[in-house]
């Protein structure tokens, strides 16, 4: 069941997203843009959590689930450091995530020959 739950919300969030290139004229930039920084906003106002625990990974692989990673390393870098936690606590809680994709990033533009789209 846990499956079939992270299913659904990862494929609603991938609908939204499909919705937004399709019907607007936003970049795909952009969306990136707005799916992190609604993670961040409805985990703020206490949406996305109850979605996180119901859809698990469904919910926290997709660019929203950035969002909410950052936005629960600041609450809890608030409560252990006071105010400077807003400044470190999003960082910090997302430091591997990053740190992996710069390296994989990296090691994949290493392997493979760039092409330049005719």
């Amino acid at each position: 069941m846990d499956y079939l739950k992270a299913f659904l919300v990862g494929g609603a969030i991938c609908v939204i997203g499909q919705l937004l290139l399709s019907l607007t004229n936003m970049t795909p930039a952009r969306i990136l843009v707005t799916f992190v920084t609604s993670g961040v906003l409805l985990t703020a106002v206490g949406v996305y959590t109850p979605v996180v625990e119901f859809g698990g990974a469904g919910a926290t692989v997709p660019l929203t689930g950035f969002g909410y990673s950052l936005a629960k390393g600041v609450f809890a870098a608030v409560d252990e450091k006071g105010f400077l936690g807003i400044f470190s606590g999003g960082i910090t809680a997302t430091a591997a995530g990053i740190a992996a994709a710069v390296f994989f990033g990296y090691m994949v533009s290493i392997l493979f020959q760039p092409r330049v789209k005719k």
